[in-house]
């Protein structure tokens, strides 16, 4: 088990794989929505046990509607259930969870579990982002209007900054897809400007702590310049 020192505070997730995982079983892609959900608990217990602040995690696209309908009901039917599960384990998990995305699209109840959920663990310390109806380019538009709504002429990245979904939480270190995929399909645009990215081709729901760990050991192993250079200091950390 690895421990997390102050130069990693923040891990991204984007949960690729799940239906492959299925397919590969001979199930429909909804059987590994299950399962993801199960990896996704353990995954944040672990990060939680290190010692990181914030862990971020890809739930569902601005894209992802264009799926199939029964897939698209099982993720919402999963995600009902699994506020219902963290609502009911807050004092032992001490999670302070967020719903970044536009939620306007939900349900009204669906909407309302979640600010309740947001409003019942605000008090912890531990931030959970969970990304739900989210794009990235989408998130920067949306900052952009309301920065002009507040009569703004001109736009500074602070002001992006602060806009965002995430303002709540410093920017990701790290961010981890899963699945053998090599880009970062809309996620985190903004923020990702300088974060370490780190692929695998492990499918989401065999994603395990020791993946975690392969992880993070691969962030400490590189020298993070933000445009700059490695100096000596650096080097011998």
């Amino acid at each position: 088990m690895v421990q997390v020192d102050e130069r990693l505070k923040h891990i991204a997730f984007i949960m690729d794989g799940n239906g492959r995982w299925a397919q590969r079983r001979g199930k429909p892609r909804e059987y590994g929505h299950r399962f993801g959900v199960e990896t996704l608990e353990t995954v944040n217990r672990y990060c939680q046990k290190i010692g990181l602040q914030v862990v971020t995690v890809y739930a569902f696209s601005t894209e992802n509607w264009k799926r199939p309908k029964r897939e698209v009901d099982t993720i919402m039917m999963l995600l009902d259930q699994y506020i219902t599960k963290m609502t009911r384990n807050l004092k032992k998990d001490q999670v302070c969870y967020h719903f970044i995305g536009n939620l306007s699209v939900l349900s009204p109840k669906l909407q309302e579990r979640i600010r309740q959920l947001e409003e019942l663990s605000s008090q912890y310390s531990l931030i959970v982002n969970i990304a739900l109806n989210y794009g990235g380019r989408e998130e920067i538009v949306q900052c952009c209007n309301r920065l002009i709504a507040e009569g703004k002429t001109e736009i500074t990245e602070a002001d992006i900054s602060r806009t965002l979904y995430t303002a709540h939480c410093c920017e990701p270190d790290l961010i981890v897809r899963t699945g053998g995929e090599l880009r970062l399909s809309n996620f985190l645009m903004w923020q990702s400007a300088y974060s370490e990215l780190y692929f695998t081709d492990v499918l989401w729901p065999d994603f395990s702590t020791d993946d975690v760990d392969a992880a993070i050991t691969a962030f400490y192993s590189r020298k993070r310049r933000y445009g700059g250079v490695v100096t000596d200091a650096d080097e011998s950390k």
